[in-house]
């Protein structure tokens, strides 16, 4: 019996995957539990394996192009099996490149949509029937998004159906005039970049962010990590891994930083799962520590530097970069001074950590050299009010300017 291979949500946000590249062709024998090919998600570059045995008849899905989570992407069936009626169900003739939406058995699976019409194509069927709007749940939520009527729409999918085409056309903006040639190259949204769009429409607009800088002094904490790190029976420890330790005990000790905001509630957590942004090629991904309160030093040192590796690589399994209850973005390793993170919603703040770098100041009544700090808290106001988020920076900054803290 042939199997319709979909295209499956690889991550718990993913609506859309790309095909980065197929590991099987058109004719080979797969097995159930085969990888069939690489897809890039919203996240990272993850299997799309085989759910049945037999033979990979057809593939519709190209290298580099993008489905919705619930397309058909390829068929498994035997040598001799008529495939023909499960891709005209599907709203393509035999033969064709693309396939449109179709449910799948499997559970969290994508829609295809149809090739854009050609001249020759007849006019889009009407998208209602009997009152009900036909169109994909991508283009519903593109609909309530961009506030859009769905029933002023022609749908160009199947049977009239509304695609997410169908509404990038609607929402285009008419062009001023050709551009110069020559002058520019416009490249194709990668599925990170999409969501990291996405995510801060939904962040910057509903939530209301304020912000709290200090400054904290590191020499002590410079002390330490060149103590640790003159070891030899440990792994190296770098600012950043001192600073997760400080953030995730402070945050023990300051449960109301340590939330989720959730439309009618808020949800105080009493673990914690620390966020650490990750910059990639082409976006941002933030791997989660898990429990990073009860861990030491060392765990935390060994736990960071290898899920920062498999985020460059894009091989973060999905529960390694979500569930986090809190944030931290350092970019000190890139010189910058002072900066202000988005925070991650549903999280209720995130920390921006600047360079280490020595200023002149007053210190026991003598000007001189020390290596200074600068972070800044976003705070998300319906959760952490000022006075909550300085006590927070306040328990941090003690723990970092006398780090025997975090082991007292």
């Amino acid at each position: 019996m042939a199997t319709k291979v979909v295209m499956e949500a690889l991550s718990p946000t993913m609506e859309e995957g790309r095909v980065v590249n197929w590991l099987k062709s058109e004719g080979d024998t797969v097995a159930s539990g085969d990888t069939l090919a690489e897809v890039e998600t919203d996240k990272a570059v993850m299997e799309l394996v085989a759910r049945g045995d037999g033979i990979l008849r057809k593939v519709i899905v190209g290298e580099g192009e993008t489905v919705e989570v619930g397309s058909l992407v390829a068929v498994i069936a035997g040598a001799d099996e008529d495939i023909s009626t499960i891709i005209n169900q599907n709203g393509e003739p035999a033969g064709s490149a693309m396939a449109a939406p179709a449910k799948s058995p499997e559970p969290q699976t994508v829609r295809v949509e149809s090739a854009p019409p050609t001249a020759a194509t007849p006019a889009a069927a009407p998208s209602q029937t009997g009152g009900r709007i036909k169109a994909s749940p991508l283009a519903r939520k593109m609909a309530r998004d961009r506030g859009l009527d769905l029933s002023t729409l022609s749908g160009s999918g199947p049977g009239g159906r509304i695609i997410k085409r169908d509404l990038e056309r609607a929402t285009a903006a008419p062009t001023a005039g050709a551009p110069p040639a020559g002058g520019f190259e416009d490249v194709p949204l990668t599925q990170i970049r999409k969501t990291i769009a996405r995510r801060l429409i939904q962040s910057l607009g509903p939530v209301p962010h304020f912000f709290l800088t200090t400054e904290i002094d590191m020499e002590r904490a410079w002390d330490q990590r060149k103590a640790l790190n003159e070891l030899d029976d440990g792994p190296r420890v770098s600012f950043n891994d001192i600073i997760l330790k400080a953030v995730a005990l402070a945050l023990t000790a300051h449960r109301e930083c340590n939330a989720w905001w959730q439309d009618d509630h808020i949800r105080y957590f009493s673990e914690v799962h620390l966020g650490m942004a990750v910059a990639i090629d082409d976006g941002l991904i933030t791997p989660v520590i898990r429990n990073a309160h009860a861990k030491s030093l060392r765990e935390i040192a060994t736990e960071s530097s290898e899920l920062v590796e498999r985020a460059r690589n894009r091989k973060l399994k999905p529960e390694e970069y979500t569930g986090s209850t809190f944030s931290v973005s350092n970019l000190g390793m890139l010189g910058i001074d002072q900066f202000t993170a988005v925070i991650n919603p549903p999280e209720a703040g995130i920390i921006a950590i600047g360079a280490i770098e020595q200023k002149p100041v007053v210190y026991e009544g003598s000007i001189v050299p020390r290596r200074r700090m600068r972070i800044t808290m976003s705070c998300d106001h319906r959760v952490i009010d000022g006075a909550t988020g300085a006590r927070f920076l306040q328990t941090v900054t003690r723990m970092l300017e006398n780090p025997l803290a975090m082991v007292w």
